[in-house]
């Protein structure tokens, strides 16, 4: 437990490290801000595969699960997980900024919306959370490769944490108070990183459908929020290189460092 709430006050320590330049910078070019969205992408994408998935299959047929067993159970794990995004993203009330800082979607109990920048912070909490639980997973289970996973996931909230405090700050928030909340975002990292490790490492078993779930919630985080965020002003292109090459950085330190 106690690595899971090192490795998470890391990730959120990231965050608030790239949150820190908007202090004095006033704002960053949109395609190089689309560019590092593709980067993180590509980097949960390949902690996902290789960190996650691969170590479930894995721990499924250490625990006597054939090749079919062990792949029905991981895709369970998976759908899971998704289903548990899903649900949150539909009952927490929460948005996007266009480029205008203006509200461009909003989820679930519209009758209790909260101001327009605490619903973008909502929304970038919503997918920091399958972050924590891959780092409490990683940390709980003993997985040999648990540390270079957890600096890669810190890597990538490096300019996770700068691109909300510009969007924040590109949205009228005073710059002092757009660093405090785009730091603040990643505080839910060790509290989930917490809760995970404890619930894998109380119940051995868990360990192959708790890879899987961490998996499926990062899965859709992916899809559903950071690659639709990199590509919303037209810079695909770009977004997609980020993506490759935070794909193969975190694929050589997972394959490289573990």
């Amino acid at each position: 437990m106690r690595q899971a709430l090192r490795d998470g006050l890391i990730c959120a320590a990231a965050t608030a490290a790239g949150a820190l330049p908007v202090l004095a910078v006033r704002r960053l070019p949109q395609t190089l801000a689309d560019g590092l969205m593709g980067f993180g992408a590509g980097v949960m994408l390949a902690a996902t595969a290789f960190s996650l998935i691969v170590p479930s299959l894995q721990a499924a047929k250490d625990q006597g699960y054939g090749g079919l067993g062990a792949g029905g159970l991981v895709s369970v794990g998976i759908c899971l997980g998704v289903a548990m995004m899903l649900t949150m993203d539909r009952v927490i009330p929460h948005a996007h900024l266009d480029q205008q800082g203006q509200t461009t979607r909003v989820g679930g109990l519209h009758q209790w919306l909260p101001p327009q920048v605490t619903l973008f912070v909502l929304a970038i909490t919503l997918h920091n959370i399958p972050e924590g639980m891959a780092v409490g997973v990683a940390s709980g289970s003993g997985m040999a490769n648990a540390e270079p996973f957890s600096l890669a996931i810190a890597l990538q909230d490096i300019p996770e944490g700068l691109v909300i405090a510009l969007s924040l700050a590109t949205a009228g928030v005073r710059r002092g108070r757009a660093v405090l909340i785009g730091a603040a975002s990643g505080l839910v990292e060790p509290l989930g990183a917490v809760v995970a490790a404890v619930a894998v490492g109380a119940f051995s078993t868990l360990l192959p459908w708790g890879l899987a779930f961490a998996a499926g919630a990062m899965l859709f985080a992916v899809s559903h929020e950071v690659i639709p965020e990199s590509h919303r002003n037209g810079h695909e292109t770009l977004a997609t290189i980020g993506l490759t090459l935070g794909f193969c950085l975190m694929m050589v330190m997972d394959t490289g460092l573990g």
